[in-house]
């Protein structure tokens, strides 16, 4: 029961993240990160695969939540995002195939999961060099949400199990990284205003 709780409180943290998310980018003032995304959608899929093969249960909630979300930012990316076409951008996008290439080699879904999360990570530091440069472009809730979201589903897989484990707790790395990302660049700005 707790842990079908944790499952259903991760779901619905990823959920509400989407949610101040969308509204400022419709504000304008959210503007994502085209590659990260794009590499989040296609990988968000391919991990909830991924988990279920390795059989994950009420963690599953929040990565199918991720999954959806991000195709959705994805979508509106395209027109109201930033990136894309930078090298930094490409060199991400490349590492991205080339890593998915590897997963299709392996064809093990407990190696397929590291080589996503390793590739998911090359989306997060492209947003978080864009959100360190332009930190006005991103939504601090959001990821506060994602954070929850990692964390409640760290919980909900509720025994010590590195595979299980693996997804969640990036998540959770992940939006730490982007909330200090936030919060130094907008340090930083401040330290260079004129």
């Amino acid at each position: 029961m707790i842990l079908q709780a944790a499952g259903y409180l991760s779901g619905l943290a990823i959920l509400l993240s989407f949610v101040p998310y969308i509204r400022d980018i419709f504000k304008g003032t959210t503007r994502p990160e085209r590659a990260s995304w794009l590499i989040w959608t296609i990988l968000g899929a391919i991990s909830f695969a991924s988990q279920f093969a390795e059989g994950a249960t009420w963690s599953l909630i929040m990565t199918g939540a991720q999954a959806v979300g991000d195709g959705f930012i994805f979508v509106l990316a395209i027109k109201y995002g930033l990136g894309g076409f930078q090298r930094r951008d490409i060199a991400g996008l490349l590492a991205a195939g080339l890593g998915l290439a590897l997963w299709g080699l392996t064809g093990n879904a407990a190696v397929a999961l590291f080589i996503i999360i390793f590739i998911d990570g090359t989306g997060a530091v492209l947003t978080v060099l864009k959100t360190y440069e332009h930190p006005e472009t991103e939504t601090a809730s959001a990821w506060v949400l994602t954070f929850l979201g990692g964390f409640f589903a760290s919980a909900a897989v509720g025994r010590w199990d590195l595979v299980l484990l693996a997804f969640p707790v990036y998540v959770c790395l992940a939006s730490i990284s982007i909330l200090l990302a936030i919060r130094f660049g907008r340090k930083h700005k401040f330290a260079h205003a004129p």
